[in-house]
């Protein structure tokens, strides 16, 4: 009841997602609808989140020229220095001048929303691999709900409460609390819901409170990213009530949601999940899901064929369904297996378009696979999180519950694509290029056991920054070099903020990782850990100014988006080899820490690259790295888990093995 005057109460607090009503919470607020009642709206922040600021120039010239200056020689250097200077004297200063106007006249938005927008939507390379990522859950702590139906029927319960709390506004905001204490109490919620949402941030500020931008959920349901020539389309139907579920390459349907809102009861999911798990029918001869892993191109062209061939309506219940479902029928054999399988799959039961996929195998090991254009790591780890916590801690059913009687054969419709030769051609064309990409990806993982974040912490090193730099002396002492490397910031502090890139690699990192791999009997472990000490510093200023929006690469980036929509002529800072090699991202790296989080990954970004997700937990480091062909993930980490020993070894006043 409290929570329905206050949503009268405050009629400014914009809907979730453009144009989406908020439902009267007299719909479906019985037990089990809910993951929490939230006394703050969720979109409460929202309208007085703090904007992206538009780094100076002269701040992202001296940025981008200290993250040139480990991967040049001299006379590199001194070139890419005489492009910044003309630069920023010339054309890049009338561009950042354009930029900032233009900004001022879009305060809804940030300045690099649309262009990030533009950026996912009009690559033309497949998705699989290029863009998607995927994270593992770990399993529930009660292992007899691990069985793949109960789990499949607890997890999709889960996420429509998810769903249903956050479109009536009940799902707590995300804030990012630097003193819990005073601010994560419900003393302060209490009295922040009573500020107005125009100043809202500024009582969270207030308490050492940061409220991030949740611009982004309304996109994690009912949506899609469709394929069309040049740049594909977001798509979103939060109308729709029913659940995909890809079983064996066949696709099924049902209602998860009633004609009134309210979820479906748990045994009637369990139900329907059951007699799909029992069809025997033979995988299709044509799996049509073969198709969104192909050139987007390609793909809009032969879902062209598919619309005009009478396919229309059976891709829209595609395209709005609340999300996918994806049931596997093997068990996981290890890490490296259950990498492969949520990273890629064999490509015959995932949608790859759908903003996410949710994948559950035979033994109950579950994952999230998601499509990235439409939004970042903040929002699907939040869902992740929630989903995790309501599945294990208020499960819809127990391993003992029993299915409801009810006809599923006339609640479940399973969808029927017609095909032609040309798509018939078209998918066996996706299938053959699919399984040779494939063949070509390599995943390893490690786990170093001597320490984590709390060891490290104790020697007042940044935790982050240790792993960085194990993974600029792993490839140093494997190649030889220091080359492009790619942190992956969230900048949801800000409205409309997506991400900055950290670039690990520094002058510091180099001198240090050179001390440990060419020369460290020529160093005492005092004057190691002095280097490392160094950077860590760096490396947390770096951190601290991409999470502010002061980085130097979205600002260069929007420059350059702005110069080719203004038809000007690509300005030579853009020309220049370093510019390139800098964007050349070898090293991608990214990381993410969660009690929900088993392990996490993504392919490289480029052919010749590492594709690097890690995580630093309270006593031991996890690392999970892909390679294609030109690469060799396994070395790599063994050069990662040497280089792990040497700090450590050093941080304990050890000599260094050779």
């Amino acid at each position: 009841m409290v929570a329905r005057l206050l949503l009268r109460a405050w009629p400014r607090v914009p809907a979730v997602g453009p144009g989406a009503p908020r439902r009267p919470l007299s719909a479906g607020s019985g037990p089990g609808q809910y993951l929490q009642r939230s006394i703050v709206p969720t979109m409460h922040f929202q309208d007085s989140l703090p904007r992206l600021p538009v780094p100076k120039l002269e701040d992202t010239i001296r940025r981008y020229l200290s993250a040139q200056k480990p991967l040049l020689d001299d006379g590199q250097f001194r070139k890419t220095e005489e492009f910044c200077k003309n630069f920023e004297n010339g054309i890049g200063k009338e561009l950042h001048d354009q930029l900032v106007a233009q900004d001022k006249q879009n305060k809804h938005t940030s300045y690099i929303s649309g262009p990030w927008f533009d950026m996912y939507l009009t690559a033309r390379d497949p998705i699989v691999l290029n863009f998607n990522p995927f994270m593992a859950f770990n399993p529930d702590p009660k292992s007899e709900y691990n069985e793949q139906l109960t789990r499949a029927t607890n997890m999709t319960v889960s996420a429509i409460r998810f769903l249903k709390t956050l479109r009536d506004g009940l799902l707590e905001p995300e804030v990012f609390h630097l003193n819990p204490a005073k601010s994560d109490t419900d003393t302060f919620k209490k009295l922040i819901r009573f500020v107005p949402s125009s100043l809202s941030w500024y009582g969270a500020y207030l308490v050492n409170a940061y409220p991030l931008d949740m611009s982004q959920y309304f996109r994690l349901f009912n949506s899609t990213r469709l394929p069309r020539p040049s740049r594909d389309e977001l798509f979103t139907d939060n109308k729709a009530r029913h659940l995909l579920v890809l079983r064996k390459g066949h696709f099924y349907v049902f209602d998860v949601l009633d004609q009134n809102g309210n979820i479906v009861s748990a045994s009637e999911i369990q139900a329907h999940l059951k007699y799909i798990l029992s069809d025997n029918s033979p995988a299709p001869e044509f799996p049509l899901a073969y198709l969104p892993s192909e050139n987007r191109d390609i793909w809009a062209e032969l879902r062209q064929k598919l619309v005009s061939g009478g396919n229309e309506e059976t891709l829209r219940k595609v395209d709005s369904a609340v999300f996918c479902l994806c049931l596997d029928d093997f068990p996981i054999k290890d890490l490296v297996h259950l990498s492969h399988t949520m990273l890629h799959g064999d490509g015959t039961n995932r949608w790859y378009d759908k903003s996410f996929n949710l994948i559950i195998a035979k033994d109950g090991t579950a994952a999230v696979h998601f499509e990235h254009a439409w939004g970042d790591g903040v929002a699907v780890l939040r869902f992740f999180n929630e989903v995790f916590k309501d599945s294990t801690q208020a499960p819809a059913i127990t391993p003992q519950s029993q299915p409801a009687s009810t006809d599923s054969s006339a609640a479940v419709q399973k969808l029927n694509f017609k095909l032609n030769d040309a798509l018939k051609t078209g998918i066996i064309a996706a299938k053959e290029k699919f399984d040779a990409t494939m063949k070509t990806l390599t995943i390893d993982c490690i786990q170093f056991q001597r320490g984590g974040k709390e060891f490290l912490k104790k020697q007042k090193l940044s935790p982050d920054s240790v792993a960085q730099l194990a993974f600029q002396m792993a490839f140093l002492r494997q190649y030889g070099q220091t080359v492009a490397t790619y942190e992956s910031c969230s900048t949801a502090a800000f409205k409309h903020g997506r991400t900055e890139t950290i670039r690990p690699a520094s002058v510091f990192t180099k001198r240090c990782s050179e001390a440990f791999v060419r020369e460290p009997s020529k160093h005492s472990a005092g004057e190691l850990k002095q280097m490392m000490a160094e950077c860590s510093r760096y490396h947390g200023q770096l951190t601290k100014e991409a999470a502010m929006g002061q980085g130097f690469d979205r600002h260069l980036f929007a420059l350059r988006y702005l110069a080719a929509a203004k038809g000007i002529a690509l300005p030579e800072l853009y020309l220049d080899p370093a510019y390139g090699q800098i964007n050349h991202n070898i090293l991608s790296t990214s990381t993410l820490t969660s009690p929900a989080v088993n392990i996490g990954g993504f392919a490289p970004v480029v052919p010749d690259g590492f594709g690097v997700g890690y995580a630093v937990h309270d006593n031991w480091i996890g690392c999970n790295v892909s390679s294609y062909t030109s690469r060799n993930a396994q070395e790599f980490l063994q050069c990662v888990q040497k280089a792990l020993e040497d700090m450590f070894d050093a941080m304990e006043g050890k000599p260094i093995r050779t």
